[in-house]
This record gives structure tokens, sequence and C-alpha cells, in this order.
């Protein structure tokens, strides 16, 4: 596992990233890395609740659906209010919001992000994909 801890410089914002084999461990490992970001950064535990959420869902569907040796997953603060998590894979099949029966056993992952994010997307890169979301956040107030 290598971590990129970027430092930030004018007009930067701070970012990790680090890239996990594509399997079901890599889930607890990428919420402690969103964890210690939004400590880092200072950001409310609220925040880091919820981006610890995001991200867990966004790689459990990345490593269900990526089809990946590997998965990307990035921290970031674009604006001192904002906390983006990603995962980037080499799939290029895009995530579907879909709506499933009280019966189905899983599929409620977007669900669940478009829920607790103020916005999320996919990014189709020309190796894969980028799904992100994000949260406001009130910086400085743990």
């Amino acid at each position: 596992m290598t971590m990129t801890n970027e430092r930030v410089g004018p007009g930067q914002y701070p970012r990790q990233s680090v890239t996990l084999v594509s399997e079901a461990a890599a889930v607890p490992v990428a919420r402690q890395i969103v964890r210690k970001a939004c400590a880092e950064w200072g950001m409310d535990q609220g925040a880091a609740e919820t981006g610890t959420l995001l991200i867990s869902e966004i790689v459990t569907n990345a490593v269900r659906h990526g089809h990946s040796h590997s998965v990307r997953v990035i921290a970031e603060q674009p604006r001192p209010d904002r906390l983006r998590v990603a995962v980037v894979d080499k799939s290029r099949r895009m995530p579907e919001l879909r709506i499933v029966g009280p019966d189905a056993i899983g599929g409620r992952g977007l669900l669940l992000i478009d829920a607790l994010s103020d916005r999320w997307g996919a990014d189709l890169l020309p190796w894969g994909k980028r799904v992100w979301a994000e949260v406001a956040t009130k910086v400085g107030d743990q």
C-alpha cells in the first residue's frame, strides 16, 4: 500500500490517496484513510463520519462491480468547507442509481450515497472511471 499525502501549495488543496488491492479488505483501510485525513484537516466529526460511510459504499461498489485488480481511494478538500471522497477503478461501466425492492439483498449503495452526500457523480476516464461524493464540513469544529 502506497499512500500519498500531497502537500498544499498555492492554488492547491489537501489530498490523500492510496492504491489498494480490489478486495473486501480494502473497505476498512479506505475508512481509516478518510478518518485520518479529516482529523489532519480539522474537519468536524459529522463530516468525517459521513465521509467514512460514503467511502465504504463507493469502495464496496468498486470491489463488487469494478473488475479491477486495484482501486485508488482519494480523500480531498477541494474547498475549506467541503470533503470529497472518490474511488478510481479500471471499469468503464458507469454506476446506475436503481430502485430495488424491500427483499433485495443488495443494490442500495448508490441510494445511500445519494441520500448522504450533498452531491455525487462519476467521471469517465480513459482507463476507467472515478466515482465521487461530497459533503459540507465545519472546519475546526471537532
